[in-house]
């Protein structure tokens, strides 16, 4: 027998609006709901005195709103401060709590590029496509981070290239591609490069390139063989289906 999860019955008069995703919540459970899915995204859009103004004046929680607000003042780590939502909340089990402070502790331990990157992933797994570009373009033209592995770079410009793509940015797309390949040396990336390279160069000209090559010829030859299996599968453009499938690829930091 499962067990029983008190939900708050108060609902908001005016909802807060997370501005980041331009999503309304009215409930403590949908601000915990907010909170356990997006947990590389919370930043000053969500940890605010605003948002605890609203705990206090529309869910009628003082207690946890002055506790949000000391947090807030004193500097206090946004780790600290989405704990203190669920644990008041008492939505979460136990088992469920310590599985959550588990991928926050390894947030803390990862580098900040690569919080970066998984920001800009779930960015785009979210469907906003020019705020998940701008933090890639952050991380592949800012200063660089040696203590990465230099792979780390090349997978987040295939990342971008394949963001450019589904944005039908192909020359950009395939730049960075070709950017990416040179890095890391993996032929998906070539793939990816080629199909993008496709999408924009003249025919003659894109002919005149795979043919030059004995490597781009032997990957377009597979490009075009997936292509037409994709087509065939789903009757329409695979533009969407090849770069979410390369930029999958990619996603790991």
């Amino acid at each position: 027998m499962g067990s029983l999860i008190l939900c708050h019955k108060k609902k908001a008069k005016h909802p807060y609006e997370i501005s980041r995703i331009h999503t309304r919540i009215s409930t403590l459970e949908e601000l915990c709901y907010y909170l356990c899915n997006n947990l590389y995204l919370i930043d000053y859009t969500i940890m605010n005195e605003q948002l605890c103004r609203w705990i206090a004046d529309e869910l009628e929680m003082q207690d946890l709103a002055v506790k949000l607000v000391e947090l807030i003042r004193n500097h206090g780590s946004a780790e600290k401060f989405v704990v203190l939502v669920l644990h008041e909340s008492r939505i979460y089990t136990p088992g469920e709590m310590a599985h959550i402070q588990n991928v926050l502790e390894k947030l803390k331990n990862q580098k900040e590029v690569e919080r970066q990157k998984y920001k800009a992933d779930k960015l785009m797994e979210s469907g906003e496509l020019e705020s998940a570009i701008l933090v890639y373009m952050s991380i592949v033209n800012g200063e660089k981070d040696d203590s990465v592995d230099k792979r780390f770079y090349g997978r987040v410009s295939a990342c971008l290239a394949g963001a450019y793509g589904r944005a039908f940015l192909y020359e950009e797309s395939a730049r960075m591609y070709e950017k990416a390949y040179k890095i890391c040396e993996d032929n998906k990336m070539l793939e990816g490069y080629l199909y993008a390279s496709s999408r924009y160069m003249p025919q003659d000209e894109y002919q005149k390139m795979v043919m030059s090559n004995e490597i781009l010829l032997e990957i377009d030859n597979k490009l075009t063989e997936k292509i037409e299996k994709v087509r065939e599968n789903i009757n329409i453009e695979p533009s969407k289906e090849l770069f979410e499938e390369w930029k999958k690829e990619y996603r790991r930091a």
